[in-house]
Order: C-alpha cells, then structure tokens, then sequence
C-alpha cells in the first residue's frame, strides 16, 4: 500500500480531528495538534490472527491490558443492536440503519449516541459481550461510551465474531447468542467503507481493509489514545489485526505508533512457522 507523505497524513489528521470538532467529541482547546506535557512513555498492544493459517490461532504482542476504547467501541455497539434485533426476529430498521451507517462509516458520534441509548447503553453491551466472548471489556459509565475499556485480545473475540464465523472455535460458532451471517455480512460491509480520511491504522499493513478506528485526547492529560482494528489481507493471506495504544502527545504520533506496531505484529506473526501456538512476545 503507498505511504502516505508528511503533508497528507497532516491532512488527513486534522479532518479526523475537525470530525471530533463537529461532533462534540472534543473540546477545541484539547484537539490541537501541539504535543502534550512530557509523561510516562506511549505505549501499545497488537493482536494478530492469521486466517489462513491451519494454527487459527492469535498472538498478543505487548502486554495484554486493557486501554480506553474511544471510536472502536462502535464496532461492539453495532454488533449489540444487531443481536438484538435477531433476537426480536428482525432486521434492523430503517432508522437504525440510518444511524450505524454513519456510526462506523464516518465515526459519527451522535449517531453513536442514539444507539448507545437503543441497546440499553452499559447493561445492553455487557450482555452482548458475554454472548460474543468478550471477557476483559468494561463499558463506559453513563452516555461516556468512548471510556469503555478494552483489551487487545478481547477485541481480537470480536473481530472473529465479525469475521470468523466459519471457524469450529470461533465466538461466531455459539448457535443462536451469536451474530448471524446477514449480522456479520453487514457489520464487515461498514467496516469496509470507512471514509478516506480514516483509513489509517491497520491498513498500513496490507490492501482489501475493513476497518475501524478509535481516537480520544484525554483532559486529565492531555495525551492521546488512537486504536484500530480490522481486517487487511497480505501477501495473500487474511489477517484479523487489533492494535491499542494511549499515552502519545498528539494524534499524530499515535497513529504513527499503531501503524508502526501493526507492521511488527503481522511480520512477525506470518514469518512464524505454520500452526504456531497463540502466545505473548
């Protein structure tokens, strides 16, 4: 995939921050681009899965705590509606479409928040969670949906709930709590037109990516944490790639790091032998 130069991934930053702007996310005084006050080092977590490997199985790199979720929690609250509405017997509606479109599309916030509020907000993503496999996630309190905390691995269960229905150990293969083929189809289908502006992260890996990220400067201390997860295929081979970070002094630096540790994670990984056993490096 090209590399981005200075200038356009300058660009492509300060669009990804002006969204926050106009969505309320964030204060205009705390999006700026200029570094934070020094602090503990950034740091970061990958999970990588090989699809097409006969092993099947993740490797975390880094220590598997948890981080802030910010935007990639959408993914989840996507996935909790949709369960939902299998559970119901339906599809969703026109009006939930309208918001989980732009929700994972353009990272919208309000739409977000509308179906935060639909699924029965921390209550209705713990009970999708436990349905999909997730055990270290801790919902946001109240409408903070983006405090929701995470680990590399859990959204590692995720990502195969989303896209590794077909395997026999997969989160996806849970009869009727999981996500159904038409849920998983459309969830991928988002993740796969992300706008322009967001397509950084996971896809400085390989090509064919469905995404979703995450990205949130905290008051407190003015760094930030910039996540992403998704899909991307290289070198022909279909790997599930989450990376979480936090700590870095601006957007910026984040994304550089997430991207940095996604190339490491998945070279690693491919150039291991096949099968190779899940672990920690």
């Amino acid at each position: 995939m090209p590399t981005l130069t200075t200038r356009a991934r300058t660009g492509l930053l300060a669009a990804a921050a002006a969204t926050l702007l106009t969505t309320g996310a964030l204060h205009p005084a705390t999006a700026s681009a200029a570094s934070a006050p020094a602090g503990p080092p950034a740091h970061a977590t990958a999970a990588v899965l090989d699809l097409d490997d006969s092993g099947r199985s993740p490797v975390v790199r880094g220590e598997d705590t948890a981080y802030d979720t910010a935007s990639i929690v959408k993914v989840d609250i996507l996935a909790a509606a949709l369960l939902q509405a299998q559970d119901a017997g339906r599809e969703l509606t026109a009006q939930e479409r309208a918001h989980a479109e732009p929700m994972i599309k353009q990272s919208d916030n309000a739409a977000a928040d509308a179906l935060w509020r639909q699924i029965g907000r921390t209550d209705g993503l713990t009970a999708a969670n436990k349905r999909l496999g997730l055990t270290s996630t801790t919902s946001g309190p109240g409408g903070k949906w983006g405090l929701t905390r995470t680990t590399a691995g859990d959204q590692m269960r995720l990502l195969r709930a989303v896209f590794d229905g077909d395997a026999d150990d997969a989160p996806a293969k849970t009869g009727a709590t999981a996500l159904n083929a038409g849920s998983r189809a459309y969830i991928s289908t988002l993740m796969n037109q992300v706008v322009p502006e967001q397509s950084w992260g996971v896809s400085a890996v390989g090509s064919r990516q469905s995404l979703k990220n995450g990205w949130l400067q905290r008051v407190t201390s003015g760094l930030w944490d910039v996540n992403s997860i998704g899909q991307v295929s290289v070198n022909g081979h279909r790997c599930l790639v989450a990376v979480l970070s936090n700590g870095s002094a601006s957007m910026a630096e984040g994304v550089d790091l997430v991207e940095r540790t996604a190339r490491t994670a998945v070279a690693q990984r491919l150039s291991g032998p096949p099968g190779a056993a899940a672990g920690r490096r």
